[in-house]
């Protein structure tokens, strides 16, 4: 996982377009947006990542907050 990339996908796509590539990516199809990862997994990741953020943000979080909040909750997973 890398920030630069969620915060790219952030930035450059809206809520609607971010559903659509992980329904994409999901079944297989290519993506019409570039989404930066060494493979598929991590591409997923940062979809899902950015996906994750600007529901938070959505939700009343501020958008530094929701990235504090999403990278906490990916080292717990991994802890």
């Amino acid at each position: 996982m890398k920030i630069v990339a969620i915060k790219k996908l952030l930035q450059e796509q809206n809520l609607e377009t971010l559903k659509l590539q992980e329904q994409k990516l999901l079944e297989g199809e290519t993506l019409d947006i570039e989404v930066m990862g060494d493979d598929e997994g991590e591409q997923l990741t940062h979809i899902l990542g950015a996906i994750w953020i600007k529901e938070a943000v959505q939700n009343g979080m501020s958008l530094n907050e929701a990235i504090r909040a999403f990278t906490e909750k990916v080292r717990k997973s991994i802890d």
